[in-house]
């Protein structure tokens, strides 16, 4: 009868001590954790010019300071803009939801009537709204709650910032993976992040100032709001820009004004379409190409987790965890060459 080697009962011992303990950490740091992600993400942008500027002889304190508010007023204070006026909106958009969704049922009956079928009878309307407005709060219930997070992330970016090699030495000591696998996960994540947190959120912001013009020139009412709709539905895979133009068009066609309808959908087929084309071309390509399906299960996954942040942080969670997956198959799901 063989017996387990001692020194296996230790390791295995240590190695749930560590789990553990890294499970409580997590658990305790999860509603933060955007926080988090939020350092990495600007780390990743700002390491070369934080290097530049301490080249040029800046201290590196002061160099991590300019570059830190600098995020702040370019990044950041948009971002959150964006997101407190969704949350101070999430009423109106409950309002708009029920009138949308009323308008669709108009428009169907339309539709029902020509082919003598009947399909409006089957939509509930009351569940609809109820559905979108619980779904709406927890949007934007991480909105409200960003604070310590952003605090938090701050704290994080200075210390790597100023610390950047004490950091690179430290992944390689404490990380149990090879250093050319390392090497491999630090390009990757650079790229991936480089996509979800600039390459994504300027084709957003771009097809959301496209779509405003468009609101302003056929006389919109709140254009601002629809714009920002168009914003959010750009993150979105197999949505896009629909999310706002569609609503518009079907409740400018419920009021009777056929010009303002049709205008504003032709508008967002064709201006706000080839915004999308455009950009994706000349900003993602030149980036990284993030998959739509990555970038739709990471925004399932993220927008529960993080709140409207998590329409960025979602799609990056998911691909450094794909990232992790591959190099985990590199390094040890290769089989062992048998000596000859």
């Amino acid at each position: 009868m063989k017996h387990i080697s001692p020194n296996i009962i230790r390791q295995i011992f240590v190695l749930l001590l560590i789990i553990l303990m890294g499970a409580l950490i997590f658990e305790e740091m999860l509603p933060y954790f955007s926080g988090v992600l939020g350092a990495i993400t600007i780390y990743v942008i700002l390491r070369k010019s934080m290097k530049k500027l301490v080249e040029k002889g800046w201290y590196p304190n002061l160099a991590a300071i300019f570059l830190m508010i600098l995020s702040f007023l370019c990044i950041m204070i948009p971002l959150v803009g964006l997101g407190l006026m969704m949350g101070s909106k999430i009423q109106y958009a409950v309002d708009n939801s029920q009138k949308v969704i009323n308008a669709g049922k108009e428009q169907l009956g339309k539709v029902e009537s020509y082919f003598n079928i009947d399909i409006t009878s089957e939509i509930d309307t009351s569940a609809i709204t109820s559905w979108l407005s619980d779904h709406l709060q927890n949007f934007a219930g991480g909105t409200f709650n960003m604070v310590i997070s952003v605090t938090l992330m701050y704290f994080l970016l200075f210390f790597m910032l100023t610390n950047r090699k004490k950091l690179r030495d430290s992944l390689f000591e404490y990380i149990p993976i090879r250093d050319e696998n390392l090497k491999i996960i630090s390009k990757e994540t650079s790229a991936n992040v480089k996509a979800n947190a600039l390459g994504i959120p300027l084709v957003a912001i771009g097809q959301g100032i496209v779509g405003l013009i468009g609101f302003l020139i056929f006389g919109i009412p709140d254009p601002f709001f629809w714009a920002a709709i168009v914003t959010v539905g750009s993150m979105i895979p197999f949505v896009g820009s629909a999310l706002g133009t569609v609503p518009v068009f079907l409740l400018a066609l419920s009021n009777g004004d056929s010009f303002q309808a049709w205008g504003i959908f032709i508008y967002g087929i064709v201006a706000i379409g080839a915004t999308d084309n455009v950009f994706r071309l000349y900003i993602l390509k030149r980036l990284d190409d993030v998959h739509p399906i990555i970038t739709l299960v990471g925004v399932l996954v993220g927008v529960p987790l993080f709140g409207f942040i998590g329409l960025i942080f979602g799609p990056l969670l998911v691909s450094l965890f794909l990232i992790v997956v591959r190099i985990y198959k590199k390094q040890y799901g290769q089989e062992p060459k048998e000596n000859n």
